[in-house]
């Protein structure tokens, strides 16, 4: 297929993993993000799967698997600390964030373009023009919704556009590992589950903010699924500074009262290592669980990757492994294609049924596991 001129919209993992090969095949590829600042600082660990191993090599970045904490067991916790399953289950969790830096980092200049949201997506008979919400618009052969949860690209393909709540939450922390309470020194080396009806936690430990893997500089990041009623959702998304938030309470934003409440919580319901290694958290960050199936992934000249066609909940572990493998469909299409349209069509047969099978399986867990 001609050189095309693409316009990601989205410039976490999916964009970016997108931008970089396409634009290794000679397209003119830019990506829109609406932050200002980008996302780094804001992961904590990945365990990857064999489309992120595959997709770190096209980058050129493959070395970046090789820094990853290698947890041995993984073990089940009862109410009192006790553990009562313990299977030896080696398994590797590299870092989001030196992730996110180094595949940014391997962009050119001025390809990715932070503090420039979109508010439409239109296709026309010759291509498609993003509207960005300072009044200016551009036109592209192809735009790519790489935008997630909240995707305003998929307004342009789909009907139902907006993403429904699953009824709980995801409760985050990010600790040094130097912060670990002696308590909590069974869970470090090991990935560690508690799990009875109406209570889910885990944790694992998680490269440094750099990439350091010495005991001692690495951090131990912990997940703790809890019910939160549709109608009690807006006062659990609204942060001390007043600002009501749509999918996440980001960090430093829950006031001192709902934190001194949330350790007596950990206290109350966790096993004595968890809670301590949740109340060693400060500044804990709220992740709303989301479902949305896409029924088109494509267009004329519009194409959804990411958590933009398929929101996946986090206990599949799928979600970038799912990204990657819908950008390398994605550019292998393109590849193959003489005619876009041709392409879109043969990448969305390949990926539509892929994408409903781990979306699927995302609820399946959920459910088991609350």
């Amino acid at each position: 297929m001609r050189p095309l001129t693409i316009r990601i919209v989205g410039g976490s993992l999916a964009g970016l993993f997108a931008a970089n090969l396409l634009s290794r095949d000679g397209h003119d590829v830019k990506v829109y993000e609406r932050s200002t600042s980008g996302f780094a600082g804001r992961g904590a660990g990945l365990v990857p799967q064999r489309e992120v191993f595959h997709i770190l090599r096209e980058i050129g970045v493959e070395h970046l698997a090789r820094f990853g904490v290698v947890s041995r067991d993984r073990l089940y916790l009862d109410r009192s600390g006790k553990v009562t399953q313990r299977a030896h289950m080696p398994q590797t969790q590299i870092s989001w964030d030196l992730l996110y830096e180094s595949v940014a980092s391997r962009l050119g200049h001025g390809q990715y373009v932070l503090g420039m949201p979109v508010s439409a997506v239109r296709q026309t008979a010759t291509g498609a023009t993003l509207a960005f919400e300072d009044g200016t618009t551009e036109t592209a052969d192809l735009v790519i919704g790489a935008d997630g949860i909240g995707s305003v690209v998929r307004r342009a393909l789909n009907t139902s556009s907006t993403s429904e709540y699953a009824g709980y939450v995801a409760w985050r922390g990010l600790i040094p590992e130097a912060d670990m309470p002696e308590v909590s020194s069974l869970l470090s080396e090991n990935f560690a589950f508690f799990v009875v009806p109406g209570i889910h936690i885990l944790g694992y430990l998680v490269p440094g903010p750099e990439g350091e893997l010495e005991p001692g500089k690495r951090r131990y990041n912990w997940v703790w699924y809890r019910f939160v009623e549709p109608r009690d959702y807006p006062q659990a998304f609204t942060g001390k500074s007043g600002t009501t938030y749509r999918y996440s309470l980001p960090r430093g934003e829950l006031s001192p009262e709902r934190l001194e409440q949330f350790g007596l919580d950990a206290k109350t319901l966790l096993p004595l290592p968890f809670a301590a290694a949740v109340q060693a958290e400060r500044t804990p960050s709220i992740q709303g669980i989301f479902d949305y199936e896409a029924e088109r992934m494509v267009g004329q000249s519009v194409a959804l990757i990411g958590d933009a066609a398929f929101v996946v909940r986090p206990h599949t572990a799928m979600g970038v492994s799912k990204a990657a493998g819908d950008v390398m469909s994605l550019r292998d299409h393109l590849r193959q294609e003489d005619k876009l349209t041709d392409a879109l069509r043969k990448f969305e047969s390949a990926r539509l049924d892929a994408g409903r099978a781990i979306a699927e399986l995302g609820r399946q867990l959920g459910a088991s596991a609350l």
